[in-house]
């Protein structure tokens, strides 16, 4: 089953008497080369699960039902009901016109061993990825396209200048990597960024899990204040609990590893 082109996608749109909406971040996937490559890291078969977010005009949600999987697809644009409708007729999809950021995937997908497929649109990628890992521990795979730097962002360790929550966040829950970057013009309309496909495979859930995010939280909402002065809000003697776990009181937020962030917790 191809994937659509910018040409197809284009008429598609037209005779619905639709146009990509600026303010959805609707950026259509509209590359056959780039769709296999998400469909062949995603390696789903024959009774895979798979939860996509911003299915748009469908040429991702085709391709991957096309592979065996059963998808659950996510758009939060009912116009495009007519246009998903016709692309994804006689495949395994269940279509959620609804907006995402206010789906609670623990009790709206059932069972466990899903993954999360999805070209996500740009304004709400990150939130949509954090909550996810932190509250659907059914989803146990991410492979999504999104802007470049967010991707960049999960993925990134002490010391790289991407580092911050968003990484504390994935590496507590996942590990994360960039697979391939994407180039704009092979959306429809193209976007002016670059974007990328991050990898985030879900680890057992540490214990003290969420009291390190809200302690990295906390250390980032202040990155530029020591570590002793950013913690004063959540932690009573921010200097005796960094000490005892080995830390200079002087170190800022990004100086810490996800670990070091759980580690903190655990005190």
């Amino acid at each position: 089953m191809t994937a659509q082109t910018r040409s197809e996608i284009a008429h598609l749109l037209e005779r619905h008497g639709l146009a990509p909406i600026h303010r959805l971040g609707q950026h259509f996937l509209a590359d056959a080369n780039i769709t296999r490559k998400i469909v062949a890291l995603a390696d789903v078969t024959s009774g895979s699960r798979v939860v996509e977010v911003g299915a748009g005009t469908g040429t991702l949600t085709r391709a991957l039902a096309a592979a065996g999987a059963s998808v659950v697809a996510y758009e939060i644009d009912r116009g495009l009901q007519p246009v998903l409708g016709e692309v994804t007729e006689g495949l395994d999809v269940e279509l959620r016109f609804e907006d995402v950021s206010k789906v609670d995937f623990s009790k709206a997908l059932p069972g466990d061993s899903w993954s999360l497929i999805a070209n996500l649109p740009y304004n709400v990628g990150t939130p949509v990825v954090m909550d996810a890992l932190r509250n659907a521990p059914a989803i146990d795979r991410f492979i999504v396209m999104m802007q470049r730097e967010v991707a960049v962002r999960l993925a990134a360790t002490v010391g790289s200048p991407d580092y911050g929550l968003p990484s504390v966040i994935a590496g507590i829950y996942s590990e994360a990597s960039v697979a391939f970057t994407v180039p704009p013009q092979v959306f429809y309309p193209p976007p002016r960024v670059e974007s990328a496909v991050a990898v985030l495979l879900r680890k057992p859930t540490p214990e003290h899990a969420e009291r390190a995010v809200e302690l990295a939280r906390a250390g980032f909402g202040q990155r530029r204040k020591m570590l002793r002065r950013s913690l004063m809000s959540i932690v009573d003697d921010p200097v005796q609990l960094l000490e005892e776990a080995g830390f200079d009181p002087t170190k800022r937020a990004e100086d810490l590893s996800p670990d070091d962030y759980l580690r903190l917790a655990a005190l």
